[in-house]
């Protein structure tokens, strides 16, 4: 199923949101008041596009809002964006999604959600800091991603020196440490990997499992891998994922200091922010997070709106053996080159944004013809977790997986059958109505795609 799809809004995240669902084989089409940046999109990518005001429905009529399926606000105004979102459901009846960045009115996301009629509100920085909260709540993970509604966790986290798991293959997990667990992928350097039960692992992959919760947990605690939430954290940088990601731990019990170096910023942060220590000081320099603490911190959070200073300052916290690191970077066109940092656990709010609105649009997919619920990315443009409803007619029914015919490096990761977790073997058979996880480094749109 095709979708016709506007954008309003040639930046960073509207320009990777394009690229992503022009992959998925949507037809795009992307406005913005500036020709310089509709050109450079349209230049890169197999998309139309269209320079002028998206909140004007004369600009929307031309980008073809009438037979739109969805359109996508995400320009630098919360105001504008909704307003987009206005204009297209006047003008297109059409599905809208509006990204809405400010506080004061993410608290109002219901409230403009029924009233507008819009498909989706969806706030960067919050989603960036709940992801950063997740890792913080599990440090021992790099990333944490859920599906079947907490159901079940996707986990990526780098094996350790002297890990046990060193030199052990993928079927050995099952056999020595008896765990439920799955290997979907291994990153080793530059090359990913969908491995297959003889893979042997080396120090230092990063790989990721999927597993139920508390299969996870006893897991980690075989391989004696530390699973404990942290205590404690310093984050710096007084912005909104900073504010958010406060408002989230605050409930868990975890110990805050937060440094910005704004006089003004650390006055609204004291007033919204009661229980968490704010400290105005310039985290830039050393001595400024030695006296608070850095040396003996569970975890540290750089979250300035500078890539560089964010890279420096947890590489800096790292030297003085700072357990669990989590680093924000903005920009996505050196994502090769961070990874290269070894700097634990690395937060793009951008790619966040373009996942979460790719789950929608699968999701509505899924709703006139695909069957495809939620999608995730494990390893950035080599591997991707999907989740299929089984439906009547689905080829993959009633045959063991042993006897199905998978294209190469597809994995069937987890069948949910009602409350019931499974973690496949060959003798396993997929019934109707199951919920079925895929690894693998295509982009299937059914379940069909992934067999021969």
């Amino acid at each position: 199923m095709v979708l016709n799809i506007i954008i309003v809004g040639c930046g960073k995240v509207g320009g990777e949101i394009a690229e992503r669902l022009n992959d998925e084989g949507d037809n795009i089409t992307v406005i913005d008041i500036d020709a310089a940046k509709v050109n450079n999109v349209t230049a890169r990518l197999d998309v139309l596009g269209v320079t002028g005001n998206g909140a004007t429905h004369l600009v929307q009529q031309e980008a073809g809002i009438r037979n739109a399926d969805l359109l996508i606000a995400v320009t630098g105004s919360d105001e504008l964006n909704l307003l987009c979102c206005l204009i297209a459901k006047k003008e297109g009846n059409c599905q809208t999604i509006a990204r809405v960045r400010d506080p004061q009115y993410s608290t109002e996301a219901p409230y403009l959600k029924e009233e507008l009629g819009l498909a989706m509100v969806i706030n960067p920085e919050f989603a960036a800091a709940a992801e950063i909260a997740r890792v913080l709540r599990f440090p021992s993970a790099i990333k944490i991603d859920t599906f079947a509604k907490g159901k079940i966790d996707l986990m990526k986290f780098r094996l350790p020196e002297k890990c046990v798991l060193t030199g052990c293959s993928v079927k050995e997990i099952m056999s020595k440490l008896k765990c439920n667990v799955l290997v979907c992928t291994v990153e080793r350097g530059d090359n990913a990997y969908i491995p297959n039960g003889d893979f042997v692992f080396e120090e230092k992959d990063i790989i990721s499992i999927i597993a139920s919760p508390a299969n996870a947990n006893a897991f980690f605690r075989k391989i004696d891998y530390k699973i404990n939430q942290v205590k404690d954290c310093i984050i710096v940088g007084g912005g909104e994922i900073a504010y958010y990601l406060c408002k989230i731990l605050k409930k868990t019990g975890i110990s805050l200091k937060l440094i910005e170096k704004d006089p003004k910023r650390c006055e609204e942060l004291c007033t919204a922010l009661p229980d968490v220590t704010v400290i105005c000081g310039d985290a830039a320099d050393q001595h400024t997070l030695l006296e608070e603490g850095l040396v003996n911190a569970n975890s540290f959070a750089a979250l300035t709106n500078f890539d560089e200073e964010n890279v420096m300052l947890s590489l800096f916290a790292k030297t003085k053996g700072c357990k669990k690191l989590v680093t924000k970077i903005n920009r996505i066109d050196f994502f090769d080159v961070i990874k290269q940092l070894d700097l634990d656990s690395i937060i793009y709010p951008k790619n966040i944004t373009s996942e979460l609105i790719v789950s929608h649009v699968r999701a509505m997919k899924n709703t006139i013809g695909s069957n495809v619920q939620t999608v995730y990315s494990i390893i950035k443009g080599k591997a991707e977790a999907a989740e299929f409803m089984i439906r009547d007619s689905s080829p993959v029914l009633g045959k063991p997986l042993m006897e199905l015919r998978f294209k190469p490096n597809v994995l069937v990761a987890v069948i949910l059958r009602g409350n019931r977790v499974i973690i496949p073997r060959g003798s396993d058979v997929i019934e109707k109505n199951d919920s079925v996880i895929v690894v693998s480094d295509i982009r299937p749109h059914d379940i069909s795609d992934i067999l021969e």
